[in-house]
């Protein structure tokens, strides 16, 4: 059960195609979006309708899995 603050990511896939290919580590979290750094400044995505890459993880996340703060989701599991 880990914090997706401090994780690097890159957006695979995304309604927005300008947000494709997005690089960055995850700054802040709210319920709908991530706060990416990005070498270009920090960017505001929705999790709504992207896949997300985590390569230290090896792993894809479809964004709508994670809508919801990260206490909730912890709930949701655990049911």
């Amino acid at each position: 059960k880990k914090s997706l603050i401090g994780m690097d990511v890159r957006i695979a896939a995304a309604r927005n195609p300008s947000l494709v290919g997005i690089t960055g580590s995850i700054v802040d979290e709210t319920k709908h979006t991530l706060l990416v750094r990005t070498a270009r400044g920090v960017r505001r995505v929705l999790k709504d309708g992207i896949v997300l890459e985590l390569p230290a993880e090896r792993l894809r996340v479809q964004g709508n899995l994670l809508i919801g703060r990260p206490e909730e989701r912890i709930k949701k599991r655990s049911r």
